[in-house]
């Protein structure tokens, strides 16, 4: 099982360190194209840097929470972040490549997943809040 998660990890990290590579997939798209996907891109990076954030906001100013779940919270959106980042990369080599091979587009539920994911984390702060200041 190991070898072949290695075996389908190795090529889309090939490509995430040496872009380069991806001119030997198929044709090149139009320019407009590539570049939509470059900014779909920085759009999940600002999401990743917003959970980050998020995270450290949590652990420094909500200091009403008890430590334990406010460093869960914060650990949870942290991760959140790391997830997001990598599947930002993933998401853009997944759908250069589409384009250069001329491929339908990837579909992803991993919007469904952060959006279900931060409705829970803000919930959960939330509660946080209303019953730490109920407990003072």
């Amino acid at each position: 099982m190991i070898k072949r998660l290695w075996y389908g990890l190795r090529d889309p990290l090939r490509l995430w360190l040496a872009p380069e590579r991806m001119r030997a997939e198929g044709t090149t798209p139009d320019y407009r194209f590539s570049l939509a996907n470059e900014r779909t891109f920085l759009a999940w990076i600002r999401t990743a840097l917003a959970l980050v954030a998020g995270g450290l906001a949590v652990d420094q100013f909500l200091t009403g929470i008890r430590p334990g779940p406010r460093a869960a919270i914060a650990v949870v959106l942290l991760a959140g972040g790391a997830l997001c980042a990598v599947r930002a990369v993933n998401h853009w080599l997944r759908t250069e490549r589409a384009m250069r091979r001329g491929e339908d587009l990837p579909l992803s539920r991993f919007p469904v997943l952060l959006a279900l994911g931060t409705a829970v984390a803000a919930l959960v702060v939330v509660a946080g809040v209303l019953l730490g200041e109920l407990g003072r």
